[in-house]
């Protein structure tokens, strides 16, 4: 996530992106990404105060003291971002047999992390696969407090305490510190993406399953509303029907979205900025934490400049769990190079979707103290600038990453 190297590689289809990873929720980061960019714009601050308490009515606490200002975080701030699949009334008859029973309850099918550094600025978000099997927290429950629980899916940290446990889940599981949260359901990924005009994606093999709805021959499609969701859902239709291919897909369709909306087709168009504002915002349920206008106008104009290169979309390192196929593990090791990176806000080379590792750049030589420096020979980086080579199990993309995503048909 550097200005200097480029931060990923990826595997491909000639000029075309092999997906690598799995979980429904990139719904929420394109609203993450989306309340942020255009509050860089000026105007969210005005949008939330007109909103008032439709934004604010459903604000969560997390617990603990209440971070710094925006601006007071040195470290860069952490944003929990997560997509539910609750019914609602006016949704519910698109999604089939999910639907049928109210009491399965609400469920996060992914959790992201949103990582915004300290200068210089990178965005580097990080999916959590649904299937990762983590240690969950006690957690605040309307009936008290909830026992911790051992060996479970991620995504029922949500349905045990909501987005609050879910943020301790993730703390636990990364050490880091989650200073921000919120969480999205199936009509706000449909509204939010009608508002931006929809978001374009390359298929290079068709897509089509009954679970999800999607149905996509080969070529570019701007997704819009419902397909735009079924893309974001399919599992089975995905290269080979895992949920890491799904967050790979994901991951294709952010990288899409960020340039969509940093385009002058969005930003030069006053009119669709608003109403995307007021659409984002009356999406989302958010924490506490995230309900003042001035810490949402402080995001955006810390990210108004970032490049798209400099947005990195990757998925927590994981390994098939040893006793269960069907469940994944995390790789601690590869893990804790990722958010010791993030940490010290150094850009990232990232494996390609087949785990390639990607060699790390040769920096210059710095010169010899009192020596001037060789005409046309590039400078020493600045600390922090200095790309880190992840370990292959940590795959990815950046928001310049153009591909196609393979999917089969699954009858």
């Amino acid at each position: 996530m550097g200005r200097q190297p480029q931060r990923s590689t990826i595997a491909q289809h000639g000029q075309q992106h092999t997906p690598s990873a799995g979980g429904q929720l990139l719904k929420m980061v394109g609203v993450a990404l989306a309340t942020v960019l255009v509050a860089a714009v000026g105007i969210t601050g005005w949008v939330v105060g007109d909103l008032g308490a439709t934004y604010t009515a459903d604000a969560v606490d997390l617990g603990g003291d209440p971070p710094p200002g925006f601006s007071e975080l040195t470290t860069g701030a952490n944003i929990l971002v997560a997509g539910t699949d609750n019914c609602e009334p006016e949704y519910a008859d698109l999604f089939g047999d999910r639907c049928a029973n109210p009491e399965d309850g609400v469920r996060s099918d992914v959790l992201m992390l949103v990582n915004i550094s300290d200068e210089p600025r990178r965005v580097t978000v990080v999916s959590f696969p649904r299937d990762l099997l983590v240690d969950i927290p006690s957690c605040v429950t309307d009936g008290g407090e909830s026992a911790p629980q051992y060996r479970q899916m991620i995504n029922s940290a949500f349905s045990i305490g909501g987005l609050a446990c879910s943020a301790r889940t993730i703390e636990d599981l990364t050490g880091v510190d989650v200073q921000y949260a919120a969480s999205i359901n199936w009509g706000g990924v449909i509204e939010v993406t009608n508002a931006v005009g929809g978001v374009d994606i390359c298929v290079a093999t068709a897509m089509k399953d009954a679970d999800s709805g999607i149905d996509l021959q080969p070529g570019t499609h701007n997704l819009v509303g419902q397909d735009a969701l079924a893309f974001l859902r399919a599992r089975y239709s995905t290269e080979d029907g895992s949920d890491l291919n799904r967050i790979g897909n994901q991951q294709l369709y952010m990288s899409s979205l960020v340039r969509k909306i940093t385009s002058e087709q969005v930003l030069t168009n006053p009119g669709l900025l608003l109403k995307l504002a007021r659409t984002t915002l009356s999406a989302i349920d958010p924490s506490t934490t995230l309900t003042n206008p001035v810490t949402l106008v402080e995001m955006g104009l810390a990210l108004k400049d970032i490049p798209v290169s400099d947005y990195a979309f990757v998925r927590y390192p994981v390994a098939d769990a040893p006793d269960d196929p069907n469940r994944l593990i995390p790789i601690r090791d590869a893990a804790d190079q990722l958010f010791e990176a993030l940490e010290r806000n150094e850009p990232l080379l990232l494996a390609d979707a087949a785990g390639q590792a990607p060699e790390a750049p040769v920096e210059p030589e710095a010169p010899v103290d009192g020596e001037a420096p060789v005409e046309g020979e590039a400078p020493s980086p600045a600390p922090g600038e200095t790309a880190v080579a992840l370990p292959p199990s940590i795959t990815g993309t950046t928001g310049e990453t153009e591909g196609c995503v393979s999917g089969r048909v699954v009858r």
